[in-house]
């Protein structure tokens, strides 16, 4: 279980439209000037080259990110065919032209169909994955190559439709957590017989967390921490369990009573007060006892 005093700032979730050209490290940084505190943190890089939902968690917030960055991710890409990149993407060298210009579009349907479902996928050396300590994409600018081992990456949906440039394909893709579209981008190049690399991408929803919602970073609106935990299940308990909860008790189903979801589901749960104020996030721990996995109730020692 994690606890912590509250240390005064603001608190909260910011959902913000990430411009080109920024890191995610530079969003963090211009966030913290502009909402005058340290404690602001993302829920899931984004390549500098991408634009789109990036979901921030400030104060008290920034530890509820744990339950944001492992959810699913949706994407809107383009595809350019008949050119590779050491990045697989548009910021990185070319390294092979291919001639593509007779690509057959049914095949390139049916080619990124076959890149769904669960998929065991290579990171590409451009990635903040570390090796051995260091970063990956730190080796890649020494020129260094290392193997990577695959990853297991599930793609719910790959859609892909023509554009008035031949060579260049718009994707919408449903993915778990950890999947590189730039790997999808360059895997369906090769599977055609050639190459491709990303063009643009757009991420347009991080789990609940929607593009239409997000904001521009210096217009960026801090909502309620309770946002922070919208996609889990909630537990609204009255007191004296309010209490309880805020100072990180163990408690027993019995104690919970029929608010508790059934014996196969683990949680994580949101436990609110029944002023709608979120206390904590609990989890089931062994037969008969809920415990917390965070406490964010200020009152919390």
């Amino acid at each position: 279980m994690s606890r912590r005093r509250d240390t005064g700032g603001p608190d909260g979730i910011c959902i913000v439209d990430k411009p080109s050209g920024w890191t995610s490290h530079d969003v963090v940084a211009r966030s913290r000037t502009l909402l005058g505190t340290r404690r602001v943190g993302h829920a899931g890089t984004l390549d500098p080259m991408a634009t789109g939902v990036l979901v921030l968690g400030v104060g008290r917030a920034t530890r509820l990110l744990t339950f944001i960055t492992g959810v699913a991710k949706s994407y809107s890409a383009d595809i350019r065919f008949g050119v590779e990149t050491d990045s697989l993407d548009a910021d990185g060298e070319v390294t092979a032209r291919h001639d593509m210009g007779g690509l057959d579009p049914t095949a390139v349907i049916e080619q990124a169909a076959r890149l769904t479902g669960p998929l065991q996928q290579v990171p590409p050396m451009v990635s903040a994955i570390k090796v051995d300590g260091r970063r990956l994409y730190e080796l890649a600018r020494e020129g260094v190559e290392v193997e990577r081992a695959a990853r297991p990456v599930v793609v719910s949906r790959f859609d892909v439709e023509p554009t008035e440039d031949p060579l260049v394909w718009h994707a919408t893709i449903d993915c778990s957590s950890g999947t590189y579209v730039r790997s999808l981008a360059a895997d369906l190049g090769h599977a055609l017989g050639g190459g491709a690399h990303l063009a643009a991408l757009r991420r347009t929803a991080v789990g609940p967390f929607l593009l239409a919602e997000a904001h521009a970073l210096d217009d960026m609106v801090l909502l309620d921490v309770v946002e922070g935990v919208r996609h889990l299940d909630r537990l609204v308990v009255g007191e004296p369990i309010a209490g309880w909860v805020r100072h990180g008790r163990v408690l027993s189903e019995a104690e919970l009573g029929t608010s508790l979801p059934g014996d196969d589901d683990t949680g994580p749960w949101a436990v609110l007060d029944g002023a709608g104020s979120l206390l904590a996030v609990y989890e089931r721990r062994g037969p008969g006892r809920i415990k917390p996995a965070i406490v964010l109730a200020v009152d919390a020692g």
